[in-house]
């Protein structure tokens, strides 16, 4: 399984968008104005479809909007959680991936600090 990227999350990726990495382009358009839908599992096997747009301008370059907010707030998704995207190989193929998002949150556990499944 392969990273794709991952971020902590900020107020503006919970309520404007999840904005990408620029150093993770991966299997994301690289055109600007272009706009492809992605296929996400999460670990429950739910599908997510996932809107991915290229804009250029001071700090955004890939951005994933339509879907994204349903995501949001049906996980109810928090400032500081960490989303990660994994590639991984589609089991039942003999070719082709597919990607996973991954969402946790830190939390205080006697003392300590852990990350909790989302």
């Amino acid at each position: 399984m392969a990273m794709v990227f991952s971020k902590l999350l900020t107020a503006d990726d919970i309520e404007n968008g999840l904005s990408i990495p620029g150093c993770s382009p991966g299997q994301l358009p690289d055109q600007e104005g272009l706009t492809m839908s992605m296929q996400v599992h999460d670990r429950n096997g739910e599908v997510w479809i996932f809107s991915c747009t290229v804009k250029r301008n001071d700090s955004v370059g890939h951005f994933l909007s339509v879907g994204w907010n349903k995501f949001v707030r049906e996980r109810d998704l928090r400032v500081d959680d960490k989303v990660t995207f994994h590639e991984e190989a589609m089991k039942k193929q003999v070719t082709g991936t597919w990607i996973k998002v991954e969402v946790k949150r830190k939390i205080r556990l006697f003392g300590e600090d852990i990350w909790a499944d989302v």
